[in-house]
């Protein structure tokens, strides 16, 4: 599915929302802006790299997120001080622009470039040697980067790492070493510079060490993996950066969660846009919003979105979009024909199998159960979901 043709879905629904009445567009539109700030504004995550490390820029990125530049792109060089985009091996695309090193002459380049793209995160490095200095002019690039980084729709966050040598850690592993209690000072000493640096300090989200292969090998203490930090990135970012971090990590607790945002916010619409009496005229929203749903938990899992293999998934559970789904939608439609108490149950049938759709997509996308289970899950939740009383749309938006 491309971008034009999801536009072309939320116009539509949009325009449909129109129809409804003033009560109910409100809480339908509360549910359909992360939608659109997911799926219609995605875009790549967009890191700064500031600090001491004097590891190229590529390297540096290969460690934080356990990639493997292409051998030809290792002597390529970069352009200063501009952003770059990466496509990390297929998993996803991360803008990284390297500040360090900037000075009174680069600086309002740096500023420039911040004012056209925004920063997410700021990644401020420090030297993993015992005698390394925390350079004040470096912490006071980052301080005037955040300052003028404004056009961001939400504040920027600043991550202190400590990047451990690969093949120091590799090599400490192997031999059973410990580090030395001044190295692992550094971690202290990083946060604390980062706290007292005025124009910083209230932004910083934390401090870590990473270490690559630290993990599990028994050195204390244990370092923080690529993984992990990824993890918690994709956690920290806006919404529209959210799905495409979520693929680079790999992450399936984080990727679960941004799909159940996905179909708590269809489910809610689908209900809402069910329970109004318009017979057969929602037909066509509801199956595109539960296509559009499916499509972006397969995205998020890291397949490519297609509304077509979307259709073949609903399909192979028994909901056929074509026959099956017209007599079953049809049935619900004539219920709308009795004003009041039709009109609940045809907005919990809606809102029911879209729930149910919704769960069995991320049961077999995420989680990779097979089909026949997935079959399972998808009867099991429509049957619960339509279980309880009827709820009113406040009810249903309190739903995770």
């Amino acid at each position: 599915m491309n971008h034009p043709t999801l536009i072309r879905i939320i116009e539509r629904l949009e325009g449909f929302l129109g129809k409804l009445p003033d009560a109910i567009q409100k809480p339908v539109l509360h549910e359909l802006t992360p939608l659109k700030e997911l799926f219609l504004q995605q875009r790549a995550p967009r890191f700064v790299v500031t600090g001491s490390n004097r590891l190229p820029l590529q390297e540096i990125v290969a460690e934080l997120f356990a990639w493997a530049p292409p051998a030809e792109s290792r002597g390529v060089l970069m352009e200063l001080f501009r952003w770059h985009g990466m496509d990390l091996e297929g998993r996803g695309m991360i803008s990284v622009l390297d500040g360090r090193g900037a000075d009174a002459r680069t600086i309002p380049d740096i500023q420039e470039e911040l004012k056209e793209e925004p920063a997410d995160i700021f990644l401020h490095l420090a030297e993993d040697v015992v005698t390394a200095r925390m350079p004040e002019r470096e912490l006071e690039n980052l301080a005037s980067f955040i300052a003028s980084n404004t056009a961001a729709r939400t504040r920027a966050k600043v991550v202190g790492i400590v990047l451990h040598d690969a093949t120091q850690a590799k090599r400490g592993a192997h031999n059973g070493e410990r580090r030395s209690p001044a190295e692992t000072k550094m971690r202290s000493r990083l946060q604390t510079a980062l706290r007292e640096q005025a124009g910083v300090g209230e932004y910083l989200l934390s401090v870590l060490e990473i270490s690559p292969g630290a993990i599990g090998t028994g050195n204390e203490p244990a370092k923080e993996s690529a993984p992990q930090f990824m993890s918690m990135l994709a956690r920290e970012l806006p919404n529209e950066a959210r799905v495409e971090m979520a693929r680079v990590s790999g992450d399936r607790a984080v990727q679960g969660e941004i799909a159940q945002m996905l179909v708590k916010s269809t489910t809610a619409i689908c209900a809402a846009i069910g329970a109004q009496p318009i017979p057969l005229a929602d037909l066509p929203i509801l199956t595109a919003l539960q296509l559009v749903m499916v499509s972006g938990i397969m995205y998020i899992s890291g397949r490519e979105r297609s509304l077509r293999a979307a259709t073949e998934f609903i399909g192979a559970l028994g909901v056929n979009v074509g026959a099956g789904m017209l007599l079953r939608e049809g049935t619900r439609a004539l219920l709308k024909f009795f004003p009041g108490w039709g009109n609940v149950v045809c907005g919990m049938v809606a809102g029911a199998g879209t729930y149910a759709i919704g769960r069995s997509a991320i049961v077999y996308f995420l989680e990779g159960v097979s089909l026949k289970d997935a079959r399972r899950t998808y009867l099991a939740s429509r049957k619960k979901r339509t279980r309880p009383e009827p709820r009113s749309i406040e009810q249903i938006e309190a739903t995770p």
